[in-house]
């Protein structure tokens, strides 16, 4: 990562808190890995229990010092409690990066995604240098895909069999947000 800081970057927003993912989150992590409804459009093994929870934040830690990615935990304001999460899950130095995003269900709706974009964005332009944020969203996730636009990524079309997940491969609706436009 270009300019990696020394301590991980917490982001605020009026109503959410971005945060450094730790062992403390694993039951949130469960939680949201856990849920199929969450699943369903993320390339993730469902989580059999918290163990795996901790294994993925070990890994997303490591990642991070690497400077390979870095993922927050989404947490509402004040609270610890994460509801979700967000972030790069890799990069190219000074040119482009894929964000990811998953929210527990019973906040889908609220806007929470589309306000963690925001910065998470601004912090990819500014902190990372990108050039160019991409997002792939799987075909059904219509969701991903009306939040995505309405904070300006362009759709770019259909990448057929572009993911490969678990000995399958999948199409993917890519989406993306250059440093110039308008967030």
């Amino acid at each position: 990562m270009t300019h990696k800081p020394d301590n991980f970057p917490a982001l605020h927003t009026l109503r959410l808190d971005l945060v450094e993912l730790t062992a403390g989150h694993a039951p949130g992590l469960f939680r949201l890995f856990s849920d199929k409804q969450v699943t369903e459009f993320y390339p993730v093994y469902p989580f059999a229990n918290e163990e795996d929870a901790v294994t993925v934040i070990n890994m997303l830690a490591e990642r991070y010092r690497r400077g390979e990615g870095i993922r927050w935990g989404i947490a509402l304001k004040g609270r610890g409690d994460i509801i979700g999460i967000i972030g790069f899950n890799g990069f190219t130095r000074g040119h482009k990066a894929a964000i990811v995003f998953a929210l527990m269900p019973e906040y889908w709706g609220e806007g929470y995604i589309t306000e963690a974009i925001k910065p998470v964005a601004e912090y990819g332009f500014s902190h990372l240098e990108l050039q160019r944020i991409e997002a792939e969203v799987m075909p059904g996730n219509t969701a991903s895909g009306r939040t995505l636009a309405k904070l300006g990524f362009k759709h770019e079309g259909l990448l057929r069999q572009w993911i490969q997940w678990d000995g399958q491969c999948f199409d993917a609706d890519m989406y993306s947000l250059l440093k110039n436009d308008s967030i």
